[in-house]
């Protein structure tokens, strides 16, 4: 196992379409977690989600969330960030981060599509902002 430095750990979290964990605390105090698809702005994981969504409420009442993207085949690795959280509704974002989610995600000849579909009122831009990262690759070596 060998710590992943930061252009690795940029390089890792871009590869491929590897889904997000995303955690975060309810209302009740139980933990959640869920898949979600991202982007990265700078250092910053950057997402959609609905504002009716459990989620949503949650990050905006906490302001802070957990993310873990791994890889579940030998020689395993994975980065998990901790950080604090905003939110911001602004048409224009969310529609460009659903836009680029979406050629990340579902090609590029499918990108607009996919931010006209997910870049609507009622969606959010989320941005997670880390304040510690992890990141280990080859943990089974």
């Amino acid at each position: 196992m060998r710590p992943m430095d930061p252009v690795e750990t940029r390089a890792f979290l871009l590869a491929e379409t590897r889904t997000g964990k995303l955690a975060w605390v309810g209302k009740d105090g139980r933990p959640h977690v869920a898949p979600i698809w991202f982007v990265l702005d700078g250092d910053d994981v950057v997402f959609n989600t609905h504002e009716s969504s459990g989620k949503a409420k949650a990050l905006r009442r906490e302001g802070q969330a957990c993310l873990v993207v791994d890889v579940q085949e030998p020689p395993y690795s994975f980065v998990k960030i901790d950080g604090s959280v905003t939110i911001d509704d602004d048409i224009d974002r969310v529609r460009a981060v659903a836009t680029q989610i979406g050629g990340r995600y579902m090609g590029a000849d499918r990108a607009e599509e996919f931010g006209e579909r997910n870049g609507v009122p009622g969606e959010l831009v989320v941005r997670l902002t880390p304040t510690r990262v992890q990141a280990m690759a080859d943990v089974s070596n």
